[in-house]
């Protein structure tokens, strides 16, 4: 029988901590921060969790060589289950995200969909696998300024912006964020052969522009926030560019996946939410305990 346990790590849920920051920062820099904006943090969750489970689905068979210990090819839990489990999380994180942000919200939540479901199941192993997730993130941190409404009660803009200007607002925190993505799945790929010193270093050099990019001018809290970002995932890369294994390629995905947090807390906060900033950097650190449980790659 199925044990919870058994599905939290299917989806990894740990590192669903470091999702509905996407959205929060988005909705900051749309200037659309309000009480839609939990919902559709919530329905990013549902939409993260979907992936993972379909993730290991599509890997099923090469995980049996790989990765034997994951749920599917251990046998706790059914390929089946899986699939069945990833239709059902995707069915109501659109749905959450459509009740929340009503048809501006679908018009990102459903390509944002097919983009996690085309990594899955048919980018993930090609050259175009990094560009992809990173546009599943990019899409996540648009789907924050998709919040604004009549119930909404505004920050900056407000509701009462334009859709396309929330967007555009919102562009350079997405764009920012699918950066950093791009690293951590490109070095994602080396996690079982280990990486040639070529990639680290790629990697190193877009984790500094992507720090650089989430600085403020006017507080230094974005500033304290990416340099804590930097330092903690530029230091596991610079150490697989001193020894590109594959434990620390994997120990350097993690950490880019735990440390995203302090990344959308600086955008945030560079936003001018600056509390609500330091909150979302908050579940780095927690991140990181949780992934000693339940492994985030």
């Amino acid at each position: 029988m199925t044990r919870l346990a058994d599905l939290a790590e299917l989806v990894r849920a740990p590192a669903a901590l470091s999702v509905p920051g996407d959205v929060l920062a988005g909705a900051a820099a749309a200037g659309v921060l309000g009480r839609r904006t939990p919902a559709l943090a919530g329905s990013s969750v549902l939409l993260y969790w979907a992936g993972m489970a379909a993730n290991d689905w599509a890997d099923r068979r090469l995980d049996t060589v790989e990765r034997p210990e994951r749920p599917i090819p251990s046998g706790r839990v059914s390929a089946p289950a899986a699939l069945g489990l990833a239709a059902g999380l995707t069915a109501a994180g659109l749905a959450l995200a459509t009740a929340a942000g009503g048809r501006r919200a679908a018009a990102v939540a459903v390509p944002l969909t097919a983009a996690i479901w085309g990594y899955d199941l048919l980018a993930k192993n090609t050259a175009a696998g990094p560009v992809v997730m990173a546009a599943c993130r990019g899409l996540d941190v648009l789907l924050g300024a998709t919040s604004a409404g009549p119930r909404t009660s505004g920050h900056r803009l407000g509701g009462g912006a334009s859709a396309g200007a929330r967007l555009a607002r919102a562009l350079p925190a997405a764009l920012t964020v699918a950066a950093h993505t791009w690293t951590v799945t490109a070095l994602s790929r080396r996690e079982v052969s280990g990486a040639d010193r070529r990639l680290p270093r790629a990697t190193l050099a877009g984790t500094a522009v992507v720090a650089a990019t989430a600085l403020g001018r006017t507080s230094p809290v974005p500033a304290v926030l990416a340099a804590g970002y930097a330092a903690r995932y530029g230091s596991a890369q610079a150490r697989v560019l001193a020894d590109p294994s594959p434990g620390r390629v994997r120990a350097a995905v993690g950490a880019g996946i735990t440390g995203l947090p302090a990344l959308q807390g600086a955008l945030t906060a560079r936003a001018g939410a600056r509390v609500l900033g330091l909150a979302v950097a908050a579940a780095a650190p927690l991140g990181r305990r949780l992934a000693r449980l339940v492994s985030p790659t």
